[in-house]
Order: C-alpha cells, then sequence, then structure tokens
C-alpha cells in the first residue's frame, strides 16, 4: 500500500486578475501547475490550476514570478 502524501503547502490564484501569462506554470519545477483548457475568468483567459497538489512543496516560485501578483502560496506547518 502506498502511503499518502502530506500537503505541504497552499496555492491560491486570484481568478480575476491573472493575465494566462503561463509564468507560474514555467517557474514551476515539479509540474505542479497547468494552464486549463477549460477554467477561464471573466476576461475569457485560461487560466492556471494546480494539477498535482500533493507535489507541490510551497516553494512559492509561482508567486514570485506571476507579474499580476496572482498568486499566493502558503506553507503548512507541522507540529
Amino acid at each position: 500500500m502506498e502511503a499518502k502524501k502530506e500537503k505541504k503547502g497552499e496555492v491560491i490564484i486570484d481568478e480575476n486578475s491573472c493575465q494566462g501569462c503561463g509564468y507560474c506554470v514555467l517557474s514551476c519545477k515539479r509540474g505542479c501547475i497547468e494552464i486549463s483548457g477549460k477554467k477561464m475568468n471573466s476576461k475569457g483567459i485560461s487560466l492556471p490550476i494546480l494539477v498535482k497538489p500533493d507535489e507541490c512543496n510551497a516553494c512559492g516560485g509561482c508567486a514570485v514570478m506571476c507579474p499580476a501578483l496572482s498568486i499566493e502560496v502558503y506553507a503548512i506547518t507541522f507540529k
């Protein structure tokens, strides 16, 4: 039986301010974010989605690269 990975962080994308540039996708070394072909904001821009939340280590690279400051990353600390 495979052990379940614990979530290390949370990525929140502000859909209304996202410009769909894809820098978040390019900056994610783990391939956790992809541009959705279906999910769009009110401006008709294809949005990034977190496709591998269990693989995300909450490094914050996606948030740093976002020119619109549309991404917030929160690390989860375990006690």
